[in-house]
């Protein structure tokens, strides 16, 4: 009887093993495997986010050493789409590296980049800043004068292409500006702007003496105003007056 039961109970251990049980997993195990998984899927999950890096205002020649210190050509076909003041406004501080032109001669305002043509004229002696040298043999692109032109930038933000006669790098007696419109200025450059007392003043004249208008039939004095406003935030960049980097860029 004993011998019958010794032989039953070796019978069930080895139909135990016989069941093909798997050894357990060392959690150690499964976490270097969950963690390879993931950094495999990782890639893919990187590369469905932006198209392209946020931007960033240009400070710097994209061309060190060139004739011309030019901002970048990708960064200036996207700033000539548009209109921004506040751009044109930190590229023109003192210190900034871009290249000053100055008008020749009074000349009509058109914009060959693509964007809208300012309305208007540019005034003999403006100052503007060179953003682009269109040459002849830029891709085909079409250009007036034997010699090119440029693409540049007025005080108002907006891009005009000039033809290589209208435009000198020469100084004038008295620089000119464009106007520049205190409301289309970005909110962080206007808070700097008024931390100056004489560009404060005028700020508040403007808004006296026009009640809030910015558009349709104002006073003498509003236009005065306006005007001494726009002459004031000129003179304090062009003195040395510093401003934070643009909220809106191209």
């Amino acid at each position: 009887m004993r011998r019958h039961s010794l032989v039953l109970v070796l019978l069930v251990s080895c139909g135990g093993k016989s069941q093909g049980a798997k050894e357990p997993v060392a959690p150690s195990e499964v976490t270097s495997k969950n963690s390879s998984a993931a950094s495999e899927v990782q890639p893919e999950a990187a590369s469905k986010d932006g198209d392209e890096p946020p931007a960033r205002m240009p400070k710097k020649c994209s061309k060190p050493g060139a004739d011309l210190c030019l901002p970048d050509g990708a960064f200036v076909s996207k700033l000539c789409q548009g209109n921004f003041p506040t751009v044109a406004l930190v590229m023109f501080q003192k210190g900034m590296p871009w290249k000053r032109g100055y008008l020749t001669r009074k000349t009509r305002a058109w914009n060959a980049s693509g964007g809208a043509s300012d309305a208007g004229e540019l005034e003999f002696d403006e100052e503007v800043i060179v953003l682009r040298h269109r040459s002849t043999d830029m891709g085909g692109m079409q250009v007036s004068g034997a010699g090119g032109g440029y693409d540049a930038i007025r005080w108002n933000g907006s891009c005009v292409t000039l033809a290589a006669e209208e435009l000198t790098l020469k100084l004038p007696p008295k620089a000119k500006n464009s106007k520049v419109e205190w409301r289309f200025l970005d909110d962080n450059a206007q808070q700097a702007l008024r931390n100056d007392s004489k560009v404060d003043a005028a700020y508040k004249e403007r808004r006296k003496e026009c009640k809030g208008a910015t558009m349709g039939s104002v006073t003498l004095k509003c236009e005065k105003a306006d005007a001494k406003l726009s002459n004031v935030i000129v003179q304090y960049v062009r003195d040395g007056g510093t401003l934070p980097d643009p909220e809106k860029l191209p």
